[in-house]
């Protein structure tokens, strides 16, 4: 694994040399930010030698290499994910990737359904955990000894200093930032009502089909993350409403501005 990520850095390397201060990993429906920094170049996934494609309807497929209000980032314009089919050391291989190209810190985005009932479709969660129980680790089979330590401690996945940057950008912004758990499944299915149940039951908020793994392969290597979740449906079982990607889309879309503006404080700050 380590040489194929070096053979997907030299890769990069041979398309551009801008150098990253932070990573930025767009969800679904909230790509559209990238379009939107100041732009000096473009990686699409398809060129890079090794490198997993995002599937999904929605997700461009590219990194993107620019600034935000003056510091440098990598922005991850489409996601892989564990139900595509890639082994989960592929789904995390774009994150590292991120790391090797100079980003120190990162910071995770996504769409997800909303498993506590006094949250509504629109609210933005603060990660302040995860739970993985779901899905395979990332760091299972040989340790990468170059990224990071065989056991790595976890009890500080999401950067408290970094939560105190976000909760002052929301303020500023005025959004009512809500702060919980982030519960990640396989997907590409919605979960179930008993699953959501399950999900609560472990003192989780928020349920989707990424994020988590990412941050894990983040810590392993050093990095310091922080991670949003854009609450773009509830649960199953919460609502009464059929689930489906549409919706998703539809939610992201109507609450793009404020992510933009609550996504350009965090960076800066950062």
């Amino acid at each position: 694994m380590y040489k194929k990520l070096m053979t997907c850095l030299a890769s990069v390397r041979e398309q551009t040399s801008f150098e990253p201060e932070a990573a930025l990993i767009l969800g679904s429906g909230l790509g559209d930010y990238a379009d939107e920094i100041q732009i000096e170049q473009t990686v699409d996934y398809t060129s890079i030698e090794g490198f997993p494609v995002s599937t999904v309807k929605g997700h461009k497929g590219r990194f993107v290499f620019g600034y935000v209000s003056g510091k440098p980032v990598v922005i991850m314009q489409g996601r892989v994910h564990y139900y595509e089919g890639y082994k989960m050391s592929d789904v995390v291989l774009p994150t590292r990737l991120m790391g090797m190209m100079g980003a120190r810190k990162i910071l995770l985005t996504n769409a997800a359904g909303g498993a506590d009932p006094s949250y509504k479709p629109g609210d933005f969660m603060m990660i302040t955990d995860h739970i993985t129980t779901g899905i395979p680790s990332p760091l299972i089979g040989p340790n990468i000894d170059e990224l990071g330590t065989r056991f790595p401690d976890m009890s500080e996945v999401y950067s408290r200093r970094l939560h105190d940057i976000i909760r002052k950008c929301a303020t500023e912004c005025g959004i009512q930032l809500k702060e919980g758990v982030y519960v990640q499944f396989t997907g590409p299915n919605y979960e179930t009502p008993a699953e959501v149940r399950l999900a609560q039951a472990w003192g989780g908020n928020a349920v989707g089909m990424s994020t988590a793994c990412e941050a894990m392969a983040a810590r392993h290597m050093g990095l310091e993350v922080c991670g949003i979740s854009c609450i773009t449906n509830m649960a199953a079982g919460i609502s009464k409403v059929k689930l489906d990607h549409k919706e998703v889309q539809e939610t992201a879309d109507r609450v793009a501005k404020s992510f933009k503006e609550l996504v350009t404080k965090i960076v800066t700050n950062m």
